[in-house]
C-alpha cells in the first residue's frame, strides 16, 4: 500500500489542489453573504458581488468628484513610490553592511551586536518618534520600511557571507586577491541572488509597515484609503483594496523570483537542487 507521504500530486492536480481552498472562501463568502443580505438588503459587512463591481467601478474607472483623479490609481501610484525606496534603500544598505559583518570579523565584532539589537525594535513603536524627527511627509514612511527590513536583510546575508567556503578565499589570497578584490569578485556574485531572496521574504513586512504610516499620516495610499473608508463601514471598497494589496505584493515576489532566475540561473539549479 502507498503511503501518502510519498504520493506525489501530477501538474494538473497540483493546479486544482491549489485552486480549491480559494474556491471554499468564495463559497463560504456567498452563502454568508447572502445570508445576511437576506435578513437586511443593505447589510455592509458582506457585501454582494454587485456592491463590489459598482465599487470598484467607482474607485478605478471614474474620476472622482472632488479631485478629479481616479482614486485606485492614484493611491496605487503614491504607495509604490514609497514601497520602491524603502525597499530598494533597505536592499543597499543590508548588501553592503551584509558583506562587511559577514567577511571582516573586526567590523563583525563591531557592528553585528548592535544591528542584532536594532532588529529587535519593533518598527511600529518609534513610528511616532519618526513622525517627530522627520515630519508627517514622505520621508517618515519610508524611514518606517527601511528599518523595518534592513537590519533583516543585513543579518540575512551576514549569514550567507559566513556560509560561502573559507576555501574559496583561502584561494584568492594565495593567488593575491586584495580585501576588495575577494569581496568585488567571490563574495558579491554569490550574495546577490540570496539578496533578492532576503527582499522577497521582507516583501509581507514592508507592506504592513507601509500600511501603518499611510494609515496615520497620508492624504493617498492604499493604506490611507483603507483606512478612511473604514469608517463608514465601507467593505465593498476595503475587500478589493485588500485584494488589489495582495495581487501586487504577488506581481512583485514573482517578479523578483523571475529576476533571479534569468540573472542568476546557477542559483535557482543550486537551490533546487538542495
Amino acid at each position: 500500500m502507498k503511503r501518502l507521504v510519498n504520493i506525489q500530486p501530477g501538474k494538473g492536480w497540483r493546479i486544482i489542489l491549489g485552486l480549491l481552498p480559494f474556491i471554499l472562501v468564495l463559497v463560504i463568502y456567498l452563502f454568508a453573504s447572502n445570508a445576511r443580505l437576506v435578513v437586511n438588503p443593505n447589510d455592509k459587512l458582506l457585501p454582494s458581488f454587485g456592491s463590489f463591481g459598482e465599487a470598484i467601478e467607482r474607485m478605478a474607472i471614474k474620476e472622482d468628484r472632488r479631485t478629479g483623479k481616479i482614486l485606485l490609481w492614484t493611491d496605487t501610484k503614491a504607495s509604490l513610490q514609497r514601497l520602491g525606496m524603502g525597499i530598494g534603500i533597505s536592499a543597499l544598505i543590508g548588501l553592503f553592511f551584509g558583506i562587511l559583518n559577514g567577511l571582516i570579523p573586526v567590523i563583525r565584532a563591531n557592528l553585528s551586536p548592535f544591528i542584532s539589537v536594532l532588529s529587535m525594535i519593533p518598527p511600529l513603536a518609534i513610528l511616532p518618534i519618526l513622525f517627530i524627527v522627520f515630519g508627517l511627509g514622505e520621508l517618515s514612511k519610508v524611514v518606517l520600511i527601511v528599518f523595518g527590513i534592513a537590519p533583516f536583510v543585513m543579518r540575512e546575508l551576514q549569514q550567507r557571507v559566513q556560509e560561502i567556503p573559507k576555501e574559496q578565499l583561502i584561494k584568492a589570497q594565495t593567488l593575491g586577491a586584495s580585501t576588495w578584490q575577494i569581496m568585488i569578485r567571490i563574495i558579491l556574485p554569490q550574495i546577490l541572488p540570496r539578496l533578492i531572496d532576503a527582499l522577497r521574504l521582507s516583501l509581507g513586512a514592508a507592506w504592513l509597515f507601509l500600511i501603518a504610516a499611510e494609515a496615520i499620516a497620508a492624504t493617498d495610499g492604499l493604506g490611507y484609503r483603507i483606512f478612511l473608508v473604514r469608517r463608514y463601514l465601507a467593505m465593498d471598497v476595503i475587500l478589493p483594496y485588500v485584494a488589489w494589496i495582495t495581487f501586487l505584493a504577488f506581481l512583485m515576489d514573482y517578479g523578483l523570483r523571475a529576476l533571479s532566475r534569468f540573472a542568476f540561473p546557477w542559483f535557482e539549479k543550486e537551490t533546487s537542487g538542495s
